[in-house]
């Protein structure tokens, strides 16, 4: 990043569609931190439109921005991945929002220090199913992954047909 702008701490990104299931996976991490609000986080919900919020973004200065959004990675519900961006283009998972993930990204990237995605991976993405137990469960993992800044090193990273299991229990 350039220039000597104030920068804000953090803005989480959730994404999603909360009447498709556990595609809602974004919006409810959204509601519970509005709920109780983390220290250093600013939140958005990206709802399935994310690209609309890139402004919004932009204005907070972030030097870190997680992204947040339920992705079919092949994995048991509820398992959470940190998803490279190449990854990302890949997997077409494009199908619930208006625009790739990745473009919102590569808007970002050249004001943003650190872009991370985070996958939560889904059971159920239907319309009018309720949220499944594994996802609400991996929804209250992350937050409180994300309230003790542990994402990096308790979030395995996504490797394509190399997948380990878990989540670190520290």
């Amino acid at each position: 990043m350039t220039g000597n702008r104030p920068q804000a701490d953090q803005v989480l990104l959730c994404v999603g569609n909360c009447l498709m299931g556990d595609d809602g996976a974004g919006p409810r991490l959204a509601e519970i931190c509005l709920q109780q609000p983390l220290a250093h986080w600013t939140v958005i919900d990206g709802g399935v439109s994310p690209e609309n919020d890139i402004y919004a973004i932009r204005e907070h200065r972030p030097r870190r921005l997680v992204i947040v959004d339920a992705t079919d990675m092949g994995l048991a519900p509820g398992e959470l991945r940190i998803v490279d961006e190449k990854d990302i283009a890949e997997m077409f998972f494009v199908t619930t929002h208006s625009m790739p993930l990745t473009f919102l990204m590569q808007q970002l990237e050249d004001d943003i220090d650190e872009i991370t995605f985070i996958g939560i991976q889904p059971e159920v993405v239907a319309f009018y199913y309720p949220m499944s137990e594994a996802v609400e469960q991996a929804i209250h993992q992350l937050y409180a992954l994300l309230a003790t800044d542990d994402i990096a090193r308790c979030i395995a990273p996504y490797l394509p047909n190399i997948q380990p299991t878990g989540v670190c229990d520290e």
